[in-house]
């Protein structure tokens, strides 16, 4: 039995983020020590440090949910089961650009509810932003002002604005413009391309690659709430707890309106 209510949880999420998140900036742009996991990613003492922090704050306010979190899956796999009701962690998505001292890192709580996200949180440490699913919609907050609403703007006709990853090659990038029919493009790391599409500041993130479901989760839940979609190319929807596919996820396309 769910005990909470999905649209009320998303401020509660976003007091946690930014937690981890001031919790990460100072390690920024330091010397950290970078190791590689067993798919040979980078982690370091900031993933760490936000995953334990994150781990804590959920399991006192949400007692007994089941949370599948990025670092603990690497080291001892994901679960083979998960109930309807759980949370998706990434304490640090865009590990690569905060080695690089890139700005473009988030922190990730996701609720997963009947294979959906349905609340969610991200925080990016740099720019001090915090996007969040409400009762109605999605809100921003930036630094220690208020929140205000986010919604997606229509497609600009002959100027839309596509996010896309550092390492996508020129020829991928030219046959996904084709495909979605997007004008411009721009690369940037981490679930905040989910945001940027929320706010209204881009129009669409076309992955046509590998990602995990931790990764998604939270701007997923975010830019759905703002008023956007995110499917498989196929439009069917994309669906949580693949436990037979170890929580990865196939290709999606993330728009606004």
């Amino acid at each position: 039995m769910t005990q909470f209510a999905a649209a009320d949880i998303g401020a509660d999420l976003a007091e946690i983020v930014a937690e981890a998140a001031a919790l990460i900036l100072p390690l920024w742009r330091t010397a950290l020590e970078v190791t590689a996991k067993s798919d040979n990613s980078p982690v370091t003492e900031a993933d760490r440090r936000g995953e334990t922090l994150i781990l804590e704050r959920l399991a006192l306010r949400f007692p007994g949910t089941p949370v599948v979190s990025e670092e603990h899956a690497s080291e001892f796999g994901t679960p083979d089961a998960i109930g309807p009701d759980f949370f998706l962690v990434d304490p640090l998505d865009g590990t690569k650009a905060f080695v690089r001292g890139d700005p473009h890192f988030t922190v990730n709580i996701g609720l997963i509810q009947s294979g959906r996200p349905t609340a969610g949180a991200v925080a990016a440490p740099a720019s001090g932003e915090v996007w969040f699913t409400a009762p109605g919609g999605a809100l921003k907050r930036h630094g220690g002002g208020g929140a205000e609403r986010v919604r997606p703007r229509p497609w600009p006709e002959g100027q839309a604005l596509a996010l896309i990853s550092h390492t996508m090659k020129e020829e991928a990038a030219d046959k996904l413009a084709a495909e979605y029919s997007f004008h411009r493009r721009e690369p940037m790391d981490s679930s905040i391309k989910f945001c940027r599409i929320a706010e209204g500041a881009a129009d669409i993130y076309p992955r046509h690659g590998p990602t995990m479901e931790w990764d998604t989760a939270a701007g997923h839940a975010v830019l759905v709430a703002a008023g956007g979609l995110v499917t498989t190319p196929e439009g069917a929807p994309l669906l949580y707890g693949k436990t037979d596919q170890g929580f990865r996820n196939g290709f999606f396309v993330a728009r606004g309106l």
